[in-house]
């Protein structure tokens, strides 16, 4: 027997129809994709003539334009929501017009979590039905729960029953996420695999079962690099087509990533615009990228890497943080002592291991360097 399940109680439903900064009077600090790119989305959505699959809001051509950006026939410019290669999204918007789900894998700092959230939204038009991974996930977060209240009172009845977002997304026909899927105990990850691979999920308190309906759609993030990981079983990763996000090619791509997150960032925090920045930014994803590829970028120093992942995400916090010094307690241009300090927490995490590693960097290559001599002395200070 299958079984319909939608919103409960328990588990508020994300209400489209509400202003964007929810709660009247109050702004949120992070809107949810489809609501801080609502205007984009729904320019697409009216010039949109391609095939939808079930359940779509918009055709697959029209969400890799939203998610890559560009400029619509009635002049509507799309904002690039990530910046790399183009086959990349092409591949993972193809994945979820499949029956497969689509694995997102990649370092730390790539851009995972960001592309997840824009997919769903794109897709469904809702990216709130999220399971957040963590060591200590249950099962019930991707299964069910129950409401322990009428479980005691009444027994096991669907009016006790709690969905998870990943029940929801199968019973209405959405775009389900599980985010940092490797910090998932390896027990609880293996619950997905009857709902990727039969598309259903049973519940053998009541005898049912919930079928996915079509549109259903799974994307999980995955990073294999940070401490605390669980390796997927063979049984569950053949159920996800895997798509690489790769760190930016050249520092002009880095660059520009940084620089539009980081306005995106100040414009959401009402920092006052100042000066162009993009000489310190600059400075910022070079050190960044010369510690992580372990070389500088005339290819003629080897230097050592520390332990950190030194990702574009950090080099786009030690920014923001280094706009916010100059706007509230400098003159407003962003200068080397601004993100000096945010570097240096950047790169040593390691008291003392990294602290060896970013002191000799500092004097073999950015002592060096012609035109960084402010930007030496402002890093060797706070080293200091």
């Amino acid at each position: 027997m299958s079984v319909s399940v939608g919103p409960t109680s328990a588990e508020p439903r994300h209400d489209h129809s509400a202003p964007a900064n929810g709660t009247p009077g109050q702004e949120v600090l992070r809107p949810h994709a489809e609501d801080a790119f609502a205007h984009e989305l729904a320019a697409l959505a009216a010039q949109d003539d391609r095939p939808r699959p079930a359940r779509w809001k918009l055709s697959p051509w029209a969400v890799a334009t939203y998610l890559l950006g560009g400029t619509l026939p009635d002049g509507t410019v799309i904002t690039p929501k990530y910046v790399g290669p183009r086959r990349v999204v092409e591949v993972a918007v193809t994945t979820l017009a499949t029956d497969r789900a689509l694995l997102l894998l990649g370092v730390p700092g790539t851009a995972k979590t960001w592309v997840s959230e824009h997919l769903a939204a794109a897709v469904s038009g809702d990216s709130t039905l999220l399971v957040q991974g963590t060591a200590g996930t249950p099962e019930e977060a991707i299964r069910y729960g129950w409401n322990y209240a009428q479980l005691l009172a009444h027994g096991p009845s669907r009016a006790a029953l709690v969905p998870s977002p990943v029940m929801r997304a199968m019973a209405e026909g959405m775009t389900a996420r599980v985010e940092e899927l490797t910090r998932i105990p390896a027990d609880v990850q293996d619950s997905l695999i009857t709902v990727l691979s039969e598309k259903t999920l049973p519940i053998p308190e009541l005898g049912q079962e919930v079928q996915a309906v079509r549109g259903f759609s799974l994307i999980a993030t995955a990073n294999d690099r940070d401490r605390g990981v669980n390796e997927l079983s063979s049984a569950l990763r053949r159920r996800f087509n895997t798509v690489v996000l790769p760190l930016p090619e050249s520092v002009e791509a880095e660059v520009d990533i940084v620089t539009r997150r980081v306005g995106q960032i100040g414009r959401s925090l009402d920092l006052p615009a100042g000066p162009d920045g993009i000489d310190e930014i600059r400075r910022v994803v070079t050190v960044f990228r010369e510690l992580r590829d372990g070389i500088t970028s005339d290819g003629r120093t080897r230097v050592k890497s520390p332990s950190g992942t030194l990702s574009p995400a950090e080099a786009i916090s030690v920014v923001t943080g280094g706009l916010a010094l100059a706007a509230h307690f400098g003159d407003g241009v962003l200068r080397p002592a601004d993100v000096a300090a945010g570097l240096l927490g950047a790169v040593v995490r390691d008291p003392a291991a990294d602290r060896v590693v970013w002191r000799e960097y500092l004097e073999a290559v950015v002592r060096e360097r012609d035109g960084w001599a402010d930007f030496y002395r402002a890093c060797r200070e706070v080293t200091a």
